[in-house]
């Protein structure tokens, strides 16, 4: 009520009505850690990248490249309806070009390591304008344009100081606004005698007139070590541990270090365990070169292992996909399939949600020629009981995936957490509930605020049901939100503990389908 009536009236008091609505997070967020032509490296502020189709990838990262798988996964990933992606950028020992001469004194390098920046062409001059050039000190200000031979996009930064702290500190403005370049924390002043360079021919980067970048690297292969088992990753947010920086993500996609190296078990490993603690799922490429998978007799218990431990929040797919690589003149190549697959679940997710397995003739991959290996019914048969998923081709619907289980799901382990769709969709409901409810945390602790949380959970799950997210065709049969004094105890209470009881019943996928045919013994009627 108002603070104090002392006058005779009508007093509005606006009473709050205790809705806390729960949006539901992204389903389809898939990370992708690997090497790249250029962009920003896990150690960059700007990393992960977040990019929305393959065109951004090309802008930001370089585009197709032999040596970079993770170029070939991402267009995989859109070509199959992806739409989100975070990408990490590691390397191993490759190197930034620079300028090798020093026009103005000032040290400028590539804007991130690699061969790219030798095609990086720059021009300096001192035509500043003269109100500029006389508020500040002698010799401090000048123009830089920068080329990227490659693709064509020049930065023209006008007016820049080579002097720290300056407002224009041409160090900060390039850190700030380039896409291509980066200059040295301390510049020397340009000496006195120097003259302005003149506007030149119409090309301004015309070599008689600008400088080429030289000395850059791409430098080896990545290999665990800079993924996730080199020293302090973690503690420095690099590698895999770069996701630390991004607020969300829900599939996780390590491409093959290269056309001649798999991802080793111990990455894989660090992979789940991460997945894990962030609610997401890794998706797991099977082996290729270290030791071989090319027929379903290779795909054994103990060869599953090898790659990875089984975990509920890892799906491995078999086999590889056959692609033709453009850079080879469109030869059909192996690549490995959790790139495409992801673009699958994030197909499925937006047609028909996260509660629908991402298998069936719906699933078709697009882009693939075939399977690397083709199987047959028995050996389907004998793969899928022990917790691989399938790619399968079928007439008139081509490469598909055909199979929707966890790493947990091989028959003998009689898991909970068996299917895909399944877990992925707990996954979403706990994501969403512990985002939706942080209102919660310093409310008191009694049955007001337990109704409340009774009636924006039970509403944030009702909305599902309505959706078809549920087994059930009544509410009471599909899920259940309980949250009172039987759930939360006085001395739960006292501890400052609330618990909220969430109950779901999952869409399980029919993964057999039986039909049973019988032979009328003879005609019933006339």
């Amino acid at each position: 009520m108002p603070v104090a009536l002392s006058y005779p009236g009508v007093y509005i008091d606006e009473v709050p009505s205790g809705v806390r609505a729960i949006t539901g997070v992204a389903t389809s967020i898939t990370a992708f850690v690997g090497r790249a032509r250029r962009g920003p490296i896990d150690s960059d502020d700007k990393s992960p990248v977040r990019i929305a189709s393959y065109a951004d990838f090309e802008r930001a990262f370089g585009g197709l490249s032999n040596d970079c798988p993770m170029s070939f996964a991402l267009m995989q990933y859109f070509a199959n309806g992806g739409s989100d992606a975070l990408v990490v950028r590691v390397h191993n020992n490759a190197v930034a070009a620079q300028m090798p001469a020093l026009p103005a004194a000032a040290l400028f390098s590539a804007a991130s390591p690699g061969a790219w920046g030798n095609r990086l062409r720059v021009r300096v001059d001192h035509d500043v304008e003269a109100e500029v050039a006389a508020a500040n000190l002698p010799n401090t200000m000048f123009n830089l344009r920068v080329k990227d031979l490659d693709t064509g996009l020049i930065e023209t930064f006008l007016n820049v100081s080579i002097t720290a702290g300056h407002p224009r500190f041409v160090s900060q403005v390039l850190r700030d606004q380039s896409r291509l370049l980066r200059g040295a924390a301390a510049l020397a002043a340009r000496p006195a005698a120097g003259q302005p360079i003149p506007p030149g021919p119409a090309d301004p980067f015309d070599p008689a007139n600008a400088t080429t970048l030289a000395g850059g690297d791409d430098g080896s292969a990545v290999g665990d070590a800079q993924i996730s088992s080199g020293p302090n990753l973690r503690s420095l947010k690099l590698g895999l541990y770069a996701l630390e920086k991004a607020d969300l993500f829900n599939l996780l996609v390590i491409p093959p270090y290269s056309e001649s190296a798999d991802v080793s078990n111990t990455v894989w490993s660090a992979a789940v365990g991460y997945c894990t603690e962030r609610r997401a799922l890794a998706l797991v490429d099977p082996p290729y070169h270290s030791s071989g998978w090319d027929a379903a007799d290779d795909v054994t218990p103990a060869a599953i292992t090898n790659v990875v431990a089984r975990s509920a929040n890892a799906a491995l797919y078999f086999p590889r996909l056959r692609l033709p690589n453009p850079l080879r003149e469109n030869r059909s190549e192996p690549y490995a399939p959790c790139a495409a697959v992801a673009g699958v679940m994030a197909r499925t997710d937006a047609q028909r949600g996260v509660w629908k397995a991402p298998a069936g003739i719906e699933a078709n991959l697009v882009g693939v020629l075939a399977p690397d290996v083709s199987l047959t019914d028995p050996e389907n048969g004998h793969i899928n009981p022990l917790g691989v998923n399938c790619i399968r081709s079928f007439p008139n619907t081509g490469p598909i995936v055909w199979g929707a289980r966890t790493l947990r799901g091989a028959d003998t382990l009689a898991s909970e957490w068996k299917y895909v769709p399944v877990r992925r969709m707990a996954l979403f409901l706990e994501e969403s509930l512990y985002r939706g409810t942080q209102w919660v945390v310093f409310e008191p602790n009694d049955e007001p605020l337990w109704a409340q949380i009774r009636m924006n959970v039970g509403a944030f799950l009702q909305g599902l049901f309505r959706q078809g997210a549920f087994q059930g065709t009544s509410p009471r049969e599909a899920y259940f939100v309980k949250c009172d004094k039987e759930t939360t105890t006085q001395a739960d209470v006292d501890l400052g503990i609330v618990n909220i009881y969430v109950g779901f019943a999952p869409l399980k996928p029919a993964e057999f389908v039986v039909v049973r045919l019988q032979q009328m013994a003879g005609q019933v009627g006339a």
